[in-house]
């Protein structure tokens, strides 16, 4: 089935192989025409749910990072997978992935571990048979240098995530220090795989779709959990071997999932994949094993599409990541990186101080008397009696009562500084456009037919001349100049026979197709198809605009148009 997909998707203008005059490269593809549209038209719609309706807005980064951040963030020291050679024909494989082809479960396993496992079922190189060197770790992230000559090192960023949390002060203050709020960033992101042979699956070079939301942690509530409080959802929590079927309350109440922001984006997650396409029976959530949870995840959950080819496929990770992250860049950059909650009643607190007498420090002590005076503005009360000892560029100072004094103040304390927690709803836009094509195709009549979304479709209409003799190509190319003054891309054709053209259209997903004939420029009527059902209905030239952008929309179904008309 993959290979079909595949086929269909180069052939139709979907997908090419990169490089392919030289020879092509694993892990990366080229988004042809068509693909291109569909790949814009699925973040499109990413945006209108994870932006628009969530309130969120977009910013955009650049893709390489010095690599302070990386070492900060664990990436240097924690980004790897492990890999082992043959020694015989000198491939790479995916040491764990490896195992998993025998069957043998390798999640979480150290490579010390994943060796032995390997030497003890004389485990052997899958392309030439050849015996196997030791397992290694190997860091995924493409290193480079920023500047010429030994310049500052540096790496293609392997997620979008770090710009939105080295950023966290300047978007705090761009919505007004007010918790939560979310930021998103589509982009592109870059892992180095080991043996990428799984097509959009596993890409060297990848688009990425991702919201941080930043919350105060002593508030797991979400103002709107309401609105999908009742709604089910199908989850594989990680202590059972099956999926169960429950509200999203339920799964909070019942503590499956850790609290209600996670459980809001899971349904969120669920309803956007729904709006691809993605039949509901396909798709699960399932929770992470604790072995394969990220070092700085409280609880995560996998968005998984069950595809013909691959099995159960992630195509997005639902985490809760707390405030490491944000902790992580203030220790590696000095700077703090904290919200502020403001208490509900101000607390009054006792303060006493150590406050150097300057007109007495200065006169004594001369040049040294603003050194000793923030000396002892250092100390704390219990270490100071009738005289303290200073000591000063090797000099000890007997500093006796008259020089200080202690002061008794109170002080009103509106609120406490704290590092936000995040939540992470992170999107492979490459593995759900594979998902859709592959979700969406079906063969009728010894046909392939791509059942795109319309909302989604490259192209939402084809116009079709029955021939080639006027007024039939000018009417419809008439036709399609309107249809594309309301911002939606058209397919003209007036090659070969009417079925023909039908099947290409249906190849590529278009969901209708309008044909104009010699009786309908006498009544001014064109002929409406739609692609999934084959049923056609004749309706009024002048109409043909609006009645495609309700379609297109979602504002209008195909069976109620004779009704609408």
């Amino acid at each position: 089935m993959h290979e079909k997909i595949i086929e269909i998707a180069v052939r139709r203008g979907f997908l090419y192989p990169s490089f392919e005059i030289y020879g092509g490269l694993s892990g990366f593809y080229d988004y042809g025409p068509l693909g291109a549209l569909l790949k814009k038209n699925i973040e499109d719609l990413w945006r209108n749910y994870f932006c628009l309706q969530e309130g969120f807005l977009e910013i955009s980064s650049p893709t390489i990072s010095p690599e302070e951040i990386f070492i900060a963030s664990g990436h240097t020291g924690n980004f790897t997978d492990p890999i082992v050679k043959c020694t015989k024909c000198g491939n790479f494989f995916r040491a764990d992935h490896l195992l998993q082809s025998y069957d043998i479960e390798a999640e979480g396993l150290n490579s010390d571990k994943i060796d032995h496992l390997i030497k003890e079922r004389n485990i052997k190189c899958p392309d030439c048979s050849g015996s196997l060197g030791k397992v290694k770790t190997f860091n995924l992230m493409f290193k480079t240098y920023i500047s010429p000559g030994k310049g500052k090192v540096g790496y293609l960023r392997p997620e979008t995530a770090q710009s939105m949390f080295i950023l966290f002060t300047r978007l705090y203050n761009f919505y007004r220090r007010k918790l939560p709020f979310g930021v998103a960033q589509i982009g592109r992101a870059y892992r180095n795989e080991i043996s990428p042979r799984q097509g959009l699956i596993r890409l060297r070079e990848f688009t990425q779709a991702e919201v941080e939301i930043f919350i105060d942690p002593r508030n797991n509530n979400h103002t709107k959990f309401q609105q999908y409080a009742e709604e089910k959802v199908r989850l594989l929590p990680r202590d059972r071997d099956d999926t169960i079927e429950i509200t999203a309350r339920e799964s909070v109440d019942l503590g499956i999932v850790a609290h209600e922001f996670l459980s809001y984006y899971i349904v969120h997650t669920k309803n956007f994949l729904l709006a691809c396409g993605i039949p509901e029976e396909k798709l699960r959530f399932r929770q992470h094993l604790l072995e394969e949870m990220a070092h700085y995840a409280r609880d995560c959950w996998d968005a998984e599409i069950y595809t013909r080819q691959f099995g159960w496929i992630e195509v997005v990770g639902i985490a809760d990541r707390t405030d490491y992250d944000l902790r992580a860049h203030e220790k590696g950059s000095g700077t703090e990186l904290k919200a502020f909650r403001e208490y509900v009643k101000p607390e009054i607190v006792r303060e006493i101080k150590i406050e150097p007498l300057m007109n007495k420090l200065g006169p004594a002590f001369k040049s040294k008397a603003g050194d000793i005076a923030e000396k002892i503005r250092n100390l704390s009360p219990e270490e100071t009696g009738d005289e303290i000892k200073i000591e000063l560029e090797g000099d000890v100072y007997t500093i006796s009562r008259e020089y200080f004094c202690i002061k008794e103040t109170k002080k009103k304390i509106t609120g406490e500084k704290f590092n936000p927690h995040v939540i992470e709803p992170s999107f492979g836009i490459d593995r759900i456009f594979y998902s859709i094509l592959e979700t969406s195709y079906i063969e009728r009549d010894g046909k392939n037919i791509l059942r795109i979304s319309p909302a989604l479709a490259p192209m939402k209409v084809s116009i079709f001349p029955l021939v080639k003799k006027e007024p039939l190509p000018e009417i419809a190319l008439d036709i399609s100049d309107r249809i594309k003054r309301k911002s939606i891309f058209t397919y003209y054709d007036e090659n070969d026979s009417i079925g023909r053209r039908y099947a290409r259209s249906d190849e590529v997903g278009i969901p209708y197709s309008i044909t104009i004939d010699f009786d309908g420029v006498e009544s001014k009527t064109v002929t409406l198809r739609d692609r999934d059902t084959t049923e056609q209905v004749r309706i009024k030239t002048d109409k043909v605009p609006a009645f495609i952008k309700k379609l297109v929309d979602g504002d209008l179904k195909f069976r109620d148009i004779k009704e609408a008309h």
